[in-house]
């Protein structure tokens, strides 16, 4: 086994060096986000923004299913990982890419066959921007089969300790992106088709470099076309860990369902501001997130090695990491509001709401820092239902607030972005409680995870 684990030496050293590539990674993956928001804007205008925007609640949804099924499977090889179990290493991992395979090519299929009753019906979009949002998001659905796949080679990567390359990966993705959206977009004039069909290339492209990567550096991983054999005992492994993760995160989707259905109650002015609102709003989620990623990996290594004691030093180093880097990102966005929302060429109005979104969201999202990341210590000592009720919880209350305050005098549209304090605040108490209990212990020891292998 050629990567280091991190059940030796200094936690934080180990923590941080795993996590700045993971944490680098998502801020490109943002990056070429953001620039697609802006190119949409400037060249196809405040409809297509529009558009492009309300197709991302219902497009986490299939992208909740390629993470946490990844993510579980990842927490597994981790485990054995840990436990130098070279044979069960191999086996989890050529199981779980046949898995997220066969997974992918069904949500492909469903995603676009779903797409036009989910946006007439259930997120209600304006019909003024109705089929350009459906047009984008068919598009955007053929290329899920190379999502799911670049999630399971980056979760097996992650596994053994290599977070380094699924940034390799993103570079060239976000690159490409970027230019592939300048000129399907600017050049070709494709409208929004162009910007999904470049997202379509640049995952594509991604895919079959970590594929490459994975089975050349690593010949633990270089499989046979028939070694990828489907195993129901070694899937039932993967979907017992991933299915509380996958199920937490469509409860975000189907949460974030209902609040974009009452943004676009508001008008096409107020969806083009929630859409800026929600990819700034990433920059800030990114350091709780990669930490969430490390410590899943940090925790599985280490519970697999047998050294729970370690974990918890490592939680109290991570946290203090996470809470200081999304400080300094919060403080960033406050003081440059108004400079980041020009480059979204905005209207008046949409600006307006836009920048008390992004001030708001700048103290709010300091909560998350301080629990998102404990979600990896629950994934990786076989807990990851724990996060899922933390997720229901809070997203439940976000829900309720918004649409019992929306039309109020006191607070009115402004709940749009205010309704994370009263949900972030409930998931923090949840889990910071169920963390001191100690509870996440039980059952977490590499012998009960072998049951189910």
């Amino acid at each position: 086994m050629q990567s280091k684990t991190m059940t030796e030496g200094t936690p934080w050293k180990h923590i941080l060096k795993f996590s700045l590539p993971v944490l680098t990674g998502s801020l490109l993956q943002q990056l070429y986000n953001t620039v697609d928001t802006i190119i949409v804007g400037k060249y196809l205008g405040e409809d297509a923004l529009s558009a492009v925007g309300t197709t991302g609640s219902f497009a986490f949804l299939f992208l909740a299913l390629a993470t946490g099924f990844s993510a579980g499977n990842g927490v597994v090889v981790a485990q054995q990982y840990g436990a130098k179990n070279e044979q069960k290493v191999r086996a989890n991992a050529s199981t779980g890419i046949l898995f997220l395979m066969i997974l992918g090519v069904l949500s492909a299929v469903i995603a676009f066959i779903t797409a036009k009753p989910a946006y007439t019906y259930i997120l209600n979009v304006d019909k003024s921007i109705l089929e350009l949002t459906i047009e984008y998001f068919r598009w955007y659905a053929i290329g899920l089969i190379f999502q799911f796949g670049y999630n399971i080679f980056s979760a097996i990567l992650r596994a053994i300790g290599d977070s380094a390359a699924t940034l390799y990966f993103l570079l060239i993705s976000s690159v490409l992106n970027i230019g592939l959206d300048f000129l399907f977009v600017a050049v070709f004039k494709w409208g929004v088709a162009g910007a999904a069909i470049a997202t379509d290339i640049s995952q594509a492209v991604s895919f079959v470099a970590a594929y490459f990567y994975m089975s050349k550096k690593y010949p633990l991983f270089h499989f046979r076309l028939n070694e990828y054999k489907w195993d129901s005992k070694l899937v039932g492994a993967t979907v017992k860990v991933g299915f509380p993760i996958c199920l937490q995160l469509i409860v975000v989707s189907f949460g974030l369902t209902f609040i974009q259905r009452a943004v676009n109650g508001f008008g096409k002015t107020m969806t083009a501001s929630f859409t800026v609102g929600q990819r700034i709003e990433m920059y800030l989620n990114l350091p709780c997130s990669a930490f969430q990623t490390t410590l899943a990996t940090y925790t599985g290594q280490n519970i697999g090695a047998g050294k729970t004691e370690r974990i918890k030093t490592g939680v109290r180093q991570t946290l203090f990491i996470s809470l200081i880097m999304t400080i300094v990102i919060s403080t960033v966005v406050w003081i440059f509001a108004e400079n980041i929302i020009t480059l979204f060429s905005l209207s008046e109005q949409a600006a307006e709401y836009c920048l008390a979104h992004l001030r708001a969201i700048s103290l709010i999202n300091i909560v998350l820092s301080m629990y998102i990341p404990i979600f990896g210590v629950f994934q990786g000592s076989n807990h990851s239902g724990l996060p899922m009720i933390v997720a229901t919880g809070a997203l439940g209350m976000r829900v309720l607030v918004t649409y019992l305050f929306r039309y109020s005098a006191f607070l009115g549209h402004t709940i749009i972005w205010w309704n994370g304090i009263f949900g972030f605040g409930m998931g923090f108490i949840i889990t910071w409680s169920y963390y001191l209990s100690g509870r996440w212990l039980r059952n977490s020891s590499l012998s009960d995870a072998n049951n189910i292998i």
